[in-house]
């Protein structure tokens, strides 16, 4: 951009500076008022002295006059000088040398940068006492995601597929499910508000190397195994901050030295030097780059999943009293397939984590009798409880966690089903902590762990299936609310909408653990006359008999692949269905067996009619 201008200036002004001289003889021809000599001579010492030459010499002006015929030459000569010393310059590499604790972001004592495997983190770790420690944000995440850090309990809690280790800030000492143990070094330090785990403490749970590097003090870490992409240093090259040989110098590279390529293109490539320097390198002075395999002997303990070598059919029971629990025998009479049927049980009912229950060792008996698994179902939607507060506070959610397992083992469930809905986004991190804590306890006692969650959008992210997916058994997708309470009138759970639930919940969870979860119900919409919407959940039964009853008949809509009716009530009301029956269930299960899905879940028993269950049946085994 600058040159442009620069270039349309020159040009300009050397025109100028043409116009003048020719101007100027013509006035003298004329004998008219003359341009000042001082003019002429500053024209072409702005850079239009090209301009005065030729003008001098096309017009035959000025041309006897020492100052004109010495004065803008030199002038040019200078310009030139100038330019050329601009043009060389720009081709001199600059020897300029980086300060190292300027580079690293260290201040000499116990203060370290570190350095991953692509990249530089200033000032996120210390060397205290000889242990080599890293801030527990780099930790997380960059090295173990697993890790959860708790302020207010002064302690940060390691999570691994069998068991939940509790590191005390500034302690040697730490506790697993099964006992106690320490280390001859303070595993986690809290110093200058920043909280740090020690490396060495943290590679007996993580794929990690590391080296620590003094003067100045950085310590570099390799996590990212399998090829690597490397190259042999040529000839001794210097390695700069930038892509430019005016950028200064952060170390040289002897002959022979190799590197580890990051970034190669044709003039320079970004590499990473053996003792921790990332930078650039002047791609003529490194061999071809080759490439190599970089291994790790740790291996993680492996997250087990209890997976049914059978199609999961769930069918969940809304409990609201212990008559619910004693009709269940006579609930289920015509119902067909279902091998897991999941009451909702368990509500968390205060912020310490205690649950109340409805569970009845009479119900899992008749579970049991006609061949269904129990999954006691979980939920939070009590309003005297603040769902970020249980599960925030590490007493209060290992409580709610010890009363589930305790329900569970007394009354001889298969499983728990944890439904946690209106997450607080501020509560993520929890809630995954959470879920991991108990997969641990479930797994221990081997229970079935399953949760529900909604169809992921960008607005619900924060529900973190791919997380979820790789520590419970299965991840049940709530496939309805499409719209819901509030909301403009519309489908429960139109097709795309399920498909959509189903295509993202695949980009982060193995089909084998994905159930598909799908509505026994519909909403009767109403719109008054002053635009007002309100809608009535309902089941398949009660929605033909409402359109029997205004004598309307519903159509297929190739949109939602449901019926649909419409029809004004005595009310005066505008009212819109979007059915649920045999015709839209079985497009539903369509998608089950397309996208090979470990089952289907069905919201709710009495929701249905019986022969919704020959449907169903045709495509889960």
């Amino acid at each position: 951009m600058i040159q442009n201008v620069l270039a349309i200036y020159l040009a300009v002004i050397n025109l100028i500076a043409f116009g003048m001289y020719g101007a100027d003889k013509q006035k003298a021809i004329h004998k008219q008022w003359r341009i000042p000599e001082a003019q002429l001579l500053a024209v072409a010492a702005i850079g239009g002295s090209v301009g005065a030459i030729l003008g001098m010499q096309f017009f035959h002006h000025k041309t006897r006059k020492w100052k004109f015929r010495l004065g803008v030459p030199l002038i040019l000569a200078v310009a030139a000088a100038g330019v050329g010393y601009k043009v060389v310059n720009r081709y001199i590499p600059s020897k300029e040398v980086m300060d190292g604790n300027e580079y690293f972001g260290t201040s000499g004592g116990e203060d370290a940068a570190v350095v991953l495997p692509d990249r530089l983190e200033q000032g996120k770790a210390l060397v205290k006492d000889g242990t080599a420690y890293v801030e527990y944000a780099t930790a997380k995440e960059n090295l173990n995601d697993h890790l959860y850090k708790s302020d207010e309990e002064q302690q940060v809690i390691l999570t691994t597929a069998v068991d939940i280790i509790k590191l005390p800030y500034d302690s040697n000492e730490y506790t697993t499910l099964t006992g106690n143990g320490s280390m001859p070094y303070q595993i986690v330090v809290s110093q200058d508000g920043n909280v740090y785990i020690a490396l060495d403490y943290l590679a007996q749970y993580t794929a990690l190397q590391y080296s620590v590097e003094q003067e100045p003090l950085h310590i570099i870490i390799n996590n990212q195994w399998g090829t690597k992409t490397f190259s042999d240093v040529i000839k001794e090259e210097s390695v700069r901050l930038d892509a430019d040989i005016k950028s200064p110098i952060l170390k040289k590279e002897a002959t022979g030295d190799k590197v580890t390529v990051l970034e190669q293109e044709e003039e320079w490539t970004k590499v990473l030097t053996a003792d921790g320097y990332i930078g650039y390198m002047k791609s003529k002075k490194l061999s071809d780059s080759y490439e190599e395999q970089v291994t790790s002997d740790f291996r993680a303990a492996e997250y087990t999943s209890i997976h049914k070598d059978y199609d999961m059919n769930l069918l969940w029971h809304q409990v609201t009293s212990q008559d619910s629990n004693d009709a269940l025998a006579a609930d289920i009479q015509d119902v067909k397939g279902v091998n897991v049927i999941s009451p909702t049980w368990f509500s968390i009912s205060s912020n310490d984590g205690d649950i109340s229950s409805l569970a009845s060792s009479d119900y899992v008996d008749t579970a049991h009798q006609n061949d269904m698994e129990v999954w006691g179902l979980m939920d939070n939607f009590s309003t005297d409880i603040d769902t970020d507060t249980v599960l925030g506070t590490t007493t209060s959610r290992e409580n709610l966690e010890g009363q589930l397992i305790t329900e569970a083992l007394n009354y001889q469930l298969d499983g728990i089903n944890i439904d946690i809905e209106s997450l607080p986004e501020e509560t993520s991190e929890s809630y995954v902590q959470f879920m991991r804590e108990l997969s641990v306890k479930c797994r221990n006692n081997n229970l079935v762990l399953s949760v529900d969650v909604p169809s992921p959008y960008s607005f619900n992210e924060h529900y973190s299936q791919k997380e979820l997916g790789e520590v419970v058994d299965y991840v049940i997708i709530m496939g309805y609310d499409e719209h819901y309470v509030g909301s403009d009138a519309g489908s429960v759970a139109s097709l795309s909408y399920e498909r959509d639930g189903i295509t993202g919940t695949l980009e982060n969870v193995p089909k084998e653990k994905i159930i598909s979860g799908i509505p026994f119900y519909t909403r009767l919409w109403k719109t008054n006359a002053s635009g007002e919407v309100s809608s009535e959940a309902i089941g398949m039964d009660k929605a033909d008999q409402i359109l029997s009853d205004y004598k309307v008949t519903a159509g297929w809509s190739s949109e939602t692949s449901q019926d649909y009716a419409e029809f004004t009530d005595e009310d005066g009301n505008f009212c819109q269905i979007w059915l649920e029956n045999e015709a839209s269930i079985e497009e539903k299960m369509k998608l089950v067996q397309e996208y090979g899905l470990a089952g289907v879940a069905e919201w709710k028993l009495g929701f249905e009619r019986s022969s919704i269950w020959d449907v169903i049946a045709k495509y889960v085994n």
